[in-house]
């Protein structure tokens, strides 16, 4: 696929107040107008560039939005203040009372505990399904169903979603393809296959450093605009506002994303490899032994590779929390949630960001509580890091052969 988002982003350019090479920053909640109509027309949405409150939209949010929705090759973008801000503004857009979505199994867990535990709230059922096999997928379509939600790459199993086939399925029905791309930015470029909405968790990999949380939207300027209506815009009522501060940083990050993905997915790539071949159970796209192979690789822009997530099962809870705890000692990473730092990261799901998920589910879907997630950061040695990790393995009997030296 020829896929220019880098550049796009790369080409946005936006002069600060003074001359800056960065844009100034609007560090104000409220803005003020010469003319009392102006302001009445703000109020209206019948005015471009004008600002009337924070919550609203700011300079520097837009700014961040028009960067986002280069990224993603669609029309316009709205930024959050996290992922679940998104994604729970575009359900409640999206579906009212009654109403029905069809839903991957594997998902981030605090959007599964929304879906299935809050939207009760309002009436509002999911069907949770192997999104991968798609006769499943349409046989639970109904006459209710607003839309089909997905991972791109899912959380934390790492199941491949063909995006392409799914959007298809969902024009049959007329329902929108809901596609969150965390796993994968500028890897998968899930619009131009067909989403109709991409969301992100900006807090991982777009904005990089481990320091904000923050979401966004990606879509047409038409829904993102109903996002943002003052009457009955999700997004707006609900209040979920990105501070300009983070949105100024956060775009400045996306300056690297090109170069941190490329370089998140070669070193992944590197340590999937030598563990498989060592013999232990690892899951990752980028391996020709995992089920989604073939739909990742038929789907990606292959420069930015399989993405910066791996598994590893390592067969108990016990033996995988004391294999954590003991990397994080010898400096290999740390042991936490959330995933795109330039340092590793690793975390058990099972008892961390998918314990919404019950114990039962959790083993039907085989998600195991030895599984250990792995965010592979921006090491320079990757060789050095292997043979560290490989060397912690082989202390806990996860490994059994002589121990390695660097």
């Amino acid at each position: 696929m020829d896929h220019k988002s880098a550049d796009k982003i790369q080409d946005l350019q936006y002069f600060g107040e003074f001359g800056g090479v960065n844009p100034s920053i609007s560090d104000s909640s409220t803005y003020t107008f010469i003319s009392a109509k102006t302001m009445f027309d703000t109020f209206e949405g019948n005015t471009e560039g004008c600002y009337l409150y924070s919550r609203h939209s700011s300079p520097s949010n837009l700014y961040l939005g028009e960067a986002l929705a280069a990224l993603e090759g669609t029309e316009s973008a709205n930024v959050y203040a996290s992922g679940i801000g998104a994604i729970s503004s575009v359900i409640l857009q999206l579906c009212n009372s009654d109403e029905h979505i069809v839903s991957s199994r594997t998902i981030y867990g605090g959007t599964y505990a929304f879906m299935k535990n809050f939207l009760k709230k309002f009436r509002i059922s999911t069907s949770f399904i192997d999104i991968t096999n798609l006769e499943l997928v349409e046989k639970n379509i109904t006459d209710k169903t607003k839309m089909i939600y997905c991972e791109a790459v899912s959380n934390p199993l790492l199941e491949v979603a063909d995006i392409k086939a799914l959007s298809k399925l969902a024009k049959k029905y007329n329902i929108p393809l809901v596609v969150d791309n965390t796993f994968s930015p500028l890897s998968i470029s899930a619009a131009q296959l067909g989403a109709d909405i991409v969301i992100h968790s900006l807090t991982k990999f777009i904005n990089g450093t481990s320091d904000c949380v923050a979401g966004a939207v990606c879509a047409s300027t038409e829904f993102c605009l109903q996002l943002k209506d003052v009457n009955d815009g999700a997004g707006m009522l609900f209040g979920s506002t990105l501070d300009s501060l983070r949105a100024a940083s956060i775009l400045k990050n996306m300056r690297t994303l090109h170069i941190r993905m490329k370089k998140h997915s070669e070193n992944t790539l590197f340590l999937a490899e030598k563990f498989e071949n060592d013999g232990l159970r690892v899951v990752y796209p980028g391996l020709p032994s995992h089920p989604g192979h073939k739909a990742f690789r038929n789907q990606m822009n292959i420069e930015y590779g399989y993405g910066g997530l791996m598994t590893i099962d390592v067969g108990s809870l016990d033996l995988a929390n004391a294999f954590m705890e003991l990397m994080q000692r010898e400096n290999l990473g740390y042991l936490a949630v959330s995933l795109g730092f330039y340092k590793t990261l690793f975390s058990a799901p099972g008892t961390s960001t998918s314990s919404e998920i019950s114990v039962e589910e959790q083993i039907e879907m085989g998600l195991s509580e030895g599984l250990i997630r792995f965010s592979i950061g921006l090491d320079n040695d990757i060789q050095k890091t292997y043979t560290a990790m490989k060397n912690c393995m082989l202390m806990l009997g996860i490994l059994t052969e002589q121990i390695i030296t660097t």
